[in-house]
């Protein structure tokens, strides 16, 4: 199993699934052109970290959502990409911290972690960043 980065573009986020750190962050806009092609890698990754994950022992998984920006079909890759985290966590006994960053103006980004979380049943930790 590798870690998987990718780069930040103007379309799509900065994105590490890093399973040696049981660390996984987005970061940036999404709104990719073809976003099945986006978002398949990490998918993926995502299916071979659960497996990983069983015989891994007691782990903490830190998700960290710093979006800025994102579409409608992205939304859709993020409740399954949470979805998937949620599922990982229960099947192989892993702590997860879901962490939805937001500019403390942002209340539309703070609104859809919320909607997320209510749709999703997976508890969110809300962070604000503070303005400069």
């Amino acid at each position: 199993m590798e870690v998987l980065k990718l780069e930040l573009t103007d379309n799509t986020p900065k994105v590490i699934l890093d399973h040696t750190k049981h660390e996984i962050e987005f970061e940036g806009d999404s709104r990719p052109e073809d976003v099945q092609k986006f978002f398949k890698p990490i998918m993926d990754w995502l299916d071979e970290y659960g497996e990983y994950l069983k015989s891994a022992g007691d782990v903490t998984l830190n998700a960290n959502f710093k979006l800025e920006y994102f579409n409608s079909s992205s939304a859709k890759y993020i409740m399954d990409i949470i979805l998937k985290l949620g599922e990982i966590a229960e099947a192989a006994n892993v702590t997860l911290n879901i962490n939805w960053f937001y500019d403390e103006m942002d209340e539309d980004m703070l609104d859809a972690g919320e909607e997320f979380e209510d749709m999703l049943d997976v508890e969110f930790n809300f962070v604000v960043i503070p303005e400069d």
